[in-house]
């Protein structure tokens, strides 16, 4: 494990977490960063999602290290300061999911090297929601699941479903399967582009400029919209989630009221049909509980926590 970057802005604190690269077996490199508590009750698998890094991660990790946890988390393949997969590295990109579950392995294998306390948990937002699911049905060893806005359908605005696959799958054999799909956004990132007062992430305004500094001064780690490949292999995947039976793992599964990304009625069908999960609706909340104002995500962290907490305790 080498070591790798981790950025941090003027006047930040300095960073507690060990950054690294992996490498999978296909030859993508990877980076992950670990954040140790010191006696440590329990690991968090933490699989963000679409167009994020790990720097965005520092401010929940240090709070789930307060309480007692280790975070290890990595940027996917095609983002972050992971290997891009195409010349063109500003389209969010992947041509199929299940290349996804190659970073999960190596971030599994990196938390049996360092040895990290266990039990282990996943906690997963939005499209590490849709890689979360698939890796828990291929096995992935943690004791509970805590999913935050979870892309198990995508929120189209009226687009049928099919129509938005077959458009993709044309412009793929078009020979634009790389670039940006319609109203996905171009390829410079969207928080430098859309205006706070209509973004689709949060109401903290504090946060939302903390995301706009990161992507003025970390332009290498962003990237724009996603790309024709990506639309038709995220439909795909979460056609084919959605026909498969649920893990048999406590979950708790958190949507907010403003969601206006992911398919709020993908994840409300799929919290009913799972014994054991607990769907826990947030008010005043967009896409991301985590990054929202401070009464939203303490009642999001406080709920993670605790759900973590009930899984360590026999």
């Amino acid at each position: 494990m080498r070591p790798a970057p981790f950025n941090t802005l003027p006047g930040d604190p300095l960073p507690t977490a060990r950054a690294f690269w992996l490498r999978a077996e296909d030859g993508v490199r990877l980076r992950a960063a670990h954040w140790p508590a010191g006696g440590a009750s329990g690991t968090v698998l933490l699989f963000p999602g679409r167009t994020e890094y790990l720097e965005k991660y520092a401010e929940v990790a240090a709070e789930l290290n307060a309480a007692g946890l280790d975070v290890l988390a990595l940027d996917w393949r095609g983002q972050g300061m992971s290997d891009r997969l195409q010349d063109n590295a500003r389209p969010g990109h992947i041509g199929d999911f299940a290349d996804y579950q190659r970073d999960v392995v190596e971030l599994v294998v990196a938390a049996q090297e360092l040895d990290l306390p266990r039990p282990w948990h996943l906690l997963a937002h939005s499209m590490g929601g849709t890689i979360g699911l698939a890796a828990l049905g291929a096995g992935l060893p943690v004791q509970s699941v805590v999913f935050s806005a979870p892309m198990w359908g995508i929120n189209l605005r009226r687009v049928p479903e099919a129509l938005a696959l077959a458009l993709a799958g044309t412009l793929s054999r078009l020979g634009r399967g790389g670039h940006p799909a319609p109203r996905t956004g171009g390829e410079d990132s969207f928080v430098l582009l859309d205006p706070f007062h209509d973004n689709l992430l949060t109401h903290d305004g504090r946060r939302w400029g903390r995301l706009v500094a990161e992507a003025a001064a970390w332009p290498d780690i962003s990237v724009g919209g996603a790309s024709n490949d990506w639309l038709r292999a995220a439909l795909l995947e979460c056609r084919r989630l959605a026909a498969l039976p649920p893990p048999a793992l406590p979950a708790l599964i958190v949507l907010g009221d403003c969601e206006r990304v992911v398919s709020a009625q993908a994840i409300r069908s799929r919290a009913a049909a799972w014994p054991g999960a607990r769907l826990l609706e947030l008010a005043d909340c967009r896409h991301e509980p985590m990054m929202e104002r401070d009464p939203v995500r303490s009642r999001f962290l406080d709920a993670a926590i605790a759900h973590f907490g009930a899984a360590t305790t026999p």
